[in-house]
């Protein structure tokens, strides 16, 4: 029998001083089995420093076609794909000719260094391509936020994201591997 996601819900209010975004976002979010709070929190996160009225969650883990996130056109052109972790450099080709803008989020304590020399040469061809490292100590700093029902809001300026639900804050400094803020 195979496991059911988790379902959290969480509203997110977001004020992006670099965007000139101010929104709250009220969000369902289905955590994977096999998905730890953080990453889902980094699908949250991303999800803030990309927020639009039309930026929603993909099946990523359980869908090879999907995105971790994604924001669509009306005629489902994919204006954005956003991937989460290191993905192999066929998912990150097929994401970069599909999409007119390509986010990957990798994370871990330097694995993202082994696994981006790996695929550099391969994949820095695609203007469309930027990543975007998390250190490990900032990545399981996201899990304490995790919550079943959640109020985050989520302040962007200079490029750093705060994120506070009322009892913890974290500040999140993402190192650019390829491409701009």
């Amino acid at each position: 029998m195979a496991l059911k996601a988790t379902v959290y819900k969480a509203e997110l209010t977001i004020s992006d001083m670099d965007r000139g975004y101010y929104a709250t976002h009220h969000l369902t979010i289905a955590r994977h089995p096999s998905e730890t709070d953080e990453r889902m929190m980094l699908r949250l996160a991303a999800f803030a420093r990309h927020a639009s009225d039309t930026l929603e969650f993909g099946r990523g883990i359980s869908d090879e076609d999907d995105a971790a996130l994604w924001q669509k056109t009306l005629t489902d052109d994919i204006e954005l794909w956003i991937e989460l972790g290191q993905p192999d450099e066929k998912r990150i080709k097929h994401a970069c000719q599909r999409a007119e803008q390509v986010w990957v989020y990798t994370y871990g304590n330097r694995v993202e260094d082994t696994w981006w020399k790996k695929i550099e040469g391969q994949v820095c061809r695609f203007a469309n391509l930027h990543v975007a490292a998390l250190d490990g100590e900032q990545f399981a700093a996201l899990g304490r936020l995790a919550e079943r029902t959640m109020r985050i809001s989520a302040t962007i300026q200079d490029g750093e994201l705060f994120l506070a639900n009322g009892q913890d804050d974290i500040q999140l400094q993402f190192r650019m591997l390829q491409g701009g803020q």
